[in-house]
């Protein structure tokens, strides 16, 4: 059947229209389900991702949106308000513990 799409269009179109598929794609789970409020108090000085966005001027609702801001003020703000070095440890950790959920 030729290459493996990462959403295919039925997809896409049930999420546009709200309707969550039962398999999530850890590759695209919503920011607010990898760094919910347990995990932010456990791995930070924060509540919540919000909270953490807020404090260090940031907006961003998805990860392409946090792609676009300079990495070196991002992992700067990581390091400084929670428990890892740079955004790519905080967001590797919040994966796996959300695939662990999942098993």
């Amino acid at each position: 059947m030729g290459k493996h799409k990462p959403m295919s269009f039925d997809d896409l179109l049930m999420e546009l229209k709200g309707q969550k598929n039962v398999q999530e794609d850890p590759g695209n789970v919503p920011l607010e389900k990898l760094f919910h409020d347990a995990f932010m108090t456990k791995h930070s000085n924060v509540s919540s991702f919000a909270e953490f966005m807020e404090k260090g001027n940031f907006q961003a609702d998805t990860l392409r949106e946090i792609s676009n801001i300079q990495d070196e003020l991002f992992d700067r703000h990581v390091a400084r308000e929670t428990k890892f070095s740079n955004w790519q440890a905080m967001l590797d950790t919040a994966k796996k513990e959300h695939s662990d959920t999942l098993s």
